[in-house]
């Protein structure tokens, strides 16, 4: 099989390539900025040349993108689009009912937003790791490697605490509208599972916010504006808020560190460490560390993150906020550990700091589940089944 990749800057594109490889398949990948565009002449005609210099039997992106589909829909190509990231207002283009699209999401709960409404181009796929560059990494851990990483508790990930974020540029929203949106996130922030914010944003609320933020749906797709402001501004702010929250309590009993990108002079306790490189740093993370936390961006309703998987598939132990997509494919205190609340959060990270063995089986468990049924070559195979057997 041939596979035509475009990609700009994707996490993951390196695994893929090597997967594709390892299965026998040949490839290309082009990576070109105008990916995003809904619209490209430029992209186009490369698009155009590319084809007829080759014959491709299907064309893959991470992440949906409108301009591809409408390329591979010319061509009558097959466009196999693995979505990992959430929100993403691409999917709710005009184009996801090209009849190319084979659009995987990872998250179930939008899966089956899409198929109450009969659109039948899109799939449920969990997400994917390579666990085999995972552990050719951990053959040879250094002195500094393990100085630097180890840590009782650790968080890689955003806290949504750039300067100007959507949240804080409302500023000139009522007090009435500042204590509601207050109340919902209350409210939310004590339910997993469920994400109901966008339902809770009245007409007067919403025409409040855009005072400030003057966001407006696409021509070109179906989202709402209570859609951009609950997934783009709200949940932002939420995973500032839980995040910022959960850290400090943690960081206030046990040893923690954090890396992210901005600073956290908030969280006088925690050990930031800065940023790491998703491919040759973070995995060290999620090995050294004791235990990973993962706490989820609430736009992401039941879906497993790739933080998770990366973790799992280093060998790390997971402690992670409730998502039901996990127990289609692991099995919780076996695998992985879940959280129901952020006091159940402390105790746990008690309880396996002090029982080293139990913890360590449980990390055995999930990276053994991991590289059994979710490596890139288990999960390209499980796609072009689905298309391949459809043409």
């Amino acid at each position: 099989m041939n596979v035509l990749i475009f990609e700009y800057k994707n996490i993951g594109i390196e695994d893929i390539c090597e997967a594709l490889k390892n299965l026998g398949h040949s490839f290309k990948c082009i990576t070109h900025k105008a990916i995003g565009d809904s619209f490209n002449k430029e992209f186009d005609d490369l698009f155009d040349k590319e084809i007829e210099l080759a014959k491709y039997d299907c064309v893959f992106t991470f992440n949906y993108l409108p301009i591809i589909s409408n390329c591979c829909n010319r061509h009558h190509i097959p466009y196999i689009s693995h979505v990992y990231d959430s929100p993403l207002v691409a999917l709710y283009s005009y184009t996801i009912i090209n009849p190319c699209n084979y659009v995987f999401l990872f998250d179930k709960s939008v899966y089956l937003e899409f198929k109450k409404e009969n659109i039948n181009t899109v799939y449920y796929m969990p997400l994917a790791v390579n666990v085999f560059r995972l552990d050719s990494m951990m053959k040879d851990i250094g002195t500094e490697e393990k100085k630097f990483y180890s840590s009782d508790v650790s968080f890689v990930g955003s806290m949504y605490n750039e300067k100007h974020n959507f949240y804080e540029r409302m500023k000139n929203i009522s007090p009435y509208t500042k204590g509601y949106l207050e109340g919902i996130m209350q409210a939310q922030s004590q339910v997993y599972g469920d994400y109901f914010i966008e339902q809770l944003l009245k007409p007067d609320i919403l025409a409040d916010m855009k005072k400030s933020l003057p966001f407006q749906s696409s021509r070109n797709g179906v989202e709402t504006e209570e859609w951009l402001f609950a997934y783009y501004v709200i949940a932002r702010k939420m995973a500032n808020m839980e995040r910022t929250s959960i850290l400090k309590q943690v960081s206030e009993s046990f040893q923690t560190k954090l890396f992210t990108r901005n600073q956290t002079p908030e969280l006088p306790d925690i050990q930031n460490m800065g940023p790491v490189d998703y491919y040759n740093m973070m995995p060290y993370v999620f090995r050294l560390s004791s235990i990973n936390l993962n706490i989820s961006l609430r736009s992401i309703k039941t879906g497993i993150p790739l933080r998770c998987l990366d973790i799992m598939g280093a060998g790390g132990f997971l402690l992670s906020n409730y998502q039901a997509d996990f127990y289609e494919h692991f099995i919780p205190r076996e695998d992985l550990i879940l959280y129901e609340s952020v006091d159940d959060l402390l105790k746990k990270c008690a309880y396996y700091l002090r029982h080293e063995s139990e913890r360590k089986q449980i990390a055995i468990n999930g990276y053994n589940k991991v590289k059994e049924y979710h490596t890139y070559e288990v999960r390209l195979q499980q796609m072009f089944d689905i298309v391949f057997s459809r043409i």
